[in-house]
C-alpha cells in the first residue's frame, strides 16, 4: 500500500515544461501580488510615484521602512512555513499535519515565554535560539508519539497533534496569567505583519536559507515519504535526513513565530494544493509550494488591509478562516473515501 504521502505522485520526478510553465506563472502572479501589497496601507502613497521617481520624500521614506520590509517579510515568511508544512509531511508520512496543528508552533510560542519571564533582556537573537529549541523539541515530542502508534491512520495523525496542540497551548497559557502576559501571548498566537519595518524582519532570511536546504533534501524526503524501510533500502540515511528535516521545521517555525507570530494552517493547504497539480515529488513540488504560500500570506495580508482600512485585522486571523475552511474540507474528503 503506498503511503498517503505520496498517494497521487506522478511517474517522474523531473522538472516537466507544464511544471516550468506553473512555476513562471507563479512568479508573476507573487510580483503581482507583491506590487499590490506595497500599495496598500494606511499612508497616501502612489507606488507610480516612487517608481518613476515623482514621490515626496516622505512618501520614498514611508516606501523603504514599512512597504518593502513588509513584503519581503511575508513573502519569507509564507514560503518558509508552506516548505516547512510539506518537510513535517514527509516525515510523518501524513499530508494533515503541518507545524501550527501539531504543537510545534506552540511550542515556539512557549519558548518565547519561557525566555520572557526567565531572561527578559535577552536579545531577540537569544530568544530566537530558545524558540527554535522548543519547537524542536514539539516536533520531536509528535514524531515519537506518531511511532508509538500501532497504526498510523490518516484521521488519527492529525487528531494527535491537534491534542498535542491544544495540551502546549494550554500549558502557555496558564503560565502567561500568572505572569500577566496574556497580550503578549496573543500577539505570538495571531500572525501580524503590521510592527514590521526595516532593521524587524532581517531574521527570517534565515529560513529562506532553510527552505533551501530543505530543497537539497527533497530526493530523502520522498524517499522517506514512501515509508522508512523502503528508504533504507534505496540507500537513503534516514536517521540523518529526519533529523536535519526536525531541524529545518523547527528552526521555520521558532523565527518566523518571533518575527511574525502564528500563520495557522498555511502548510497544510498549500502543499496539499500542489500536491493535486503535481504529485508529492519533493523535486518538483517544493518551488511551487514556496511561492503558493508567499502568494497566500500576500493575498490574505491585502484582504487583512482592506476590510476595515485604514485599520487592519491581523494576518492570521484571515489565514485561521480560509486554511480552517481548507482543513475541514480535506479531513471530510478524506473520511468519505474510507
Amino acid at each position: 500500500m503506498r503511503s498517503p504521502a505520496l498517494a497521487s505522485s506522478p511517474a517522474s520526478p523531473r522538472l516537466s515544461r507544464r511544471d516550468a510553465g506553473r512555476l513562471a506563472l507563479g512568479v508573476f502572479a507573487l510580483a503581482l501580488a507583491a506590487w499590490v501589497s506595497m500599495a496598500v496601507g494606511g499612508a497616501n502613497m502612489s507606488l507610480l510615484d516612487v517608481v518613476t521617481g515623482r514621490a515626496s520624500a516622505d512618501d520614498l521614506l514611508v516606501f523603504t521602512l514599512s512597504r518593502v520590509p513588509r513584503t519581503l517579510a511575508i513573502i519569507l515568511a509564507g514560503a518558509s512555513m508552506s516548505v516547512a508544512g510539506l518537510v513535517m509531511q514527509m516525515l510523518v508520512r501524513n499530508r494533515f499535519v503541518e507545524p501550527s496543528t501539531t504543537g510545534v508552533t506552540e511550542s515556539a510560542t512557549l519558548g518565547i515565554l519561557v525566555v520572557t519571564i526567565v531572561a527578559p533582556a535577552l536579545p531577540l537573537p537569544a530568544k530566537m535560539i530558545v524558540a527554535c529549541c522548543f519547537a524542536l523539541a514539539g516536533t520531536g515530542l509528535l514524531l515519537g508519539l506518531v511511532r508509538l502508534l500501532p497504526h498510523r491512520d490518516v484521521i488519527v495523525v492529525p487528531l494527535l497533534g491537534i491534542l498535542l496542540s491544544g495540551i502546549i497551548g494550554a500549558a502557555g497559557t496558564l503560565l502567561a496569567w500568572q505572569y500577566q502576559l496574556q497580550g503578549t501571548v496573543a500577539a505570538w498566537s495571531l500572525g501580524d505583519f503590521s510592527g514590521i519595518i526595516a532593521g524587524r524582519y532581517e531574521l527570517l532570511w534565515i529560513v529562506g536559507g532553510c527552505a533551501i536546504a530543505a530543497y537539497l533534501l527533497a530526493d530523502g524526503l520522498t524517499m522517506i515519504g514512501l515509508g522508512e524501510d523502503v528508504a533504507r533500502n534505496l540507500g537513503v540515511s534516514v536517521a540523518t535526513i529526519s533529523g536535519v528535516g526536525l531541524a529545518i521545521v523547527a528552526v521555520i517555525a521558532g523565527v518566523v513565530t518571533v518575527v511574525a507570530g502564528s500563520l495557522p494552517f498555511l502548510g497544510l493547504v498549500v502543499p496539499n494544493l500542489v500536491s493535486l497539480l503535481v504529485g508529492d515529488f519533493v523535486r518538483r513540488s517544493l518551488p511551487l509550494v514556496a511561492l503558493g504560500g508567499a502568494l497566500f500570506v500576500l493575498l490574505s495580508d491585502v484582504i487583512a488591509r482592506s476590510v476595515i482600512a485604514p485599520a487592519e485585522i491581523p494576518v492570521g486571523t484571515v489565514m485561521g478562516v480560509i486554511g480552517g475552511t481548507f482543513f475541514l474540507v480535506f479531513l471530510l474528503r478524506q473520511g468519505g473515501r474510507q
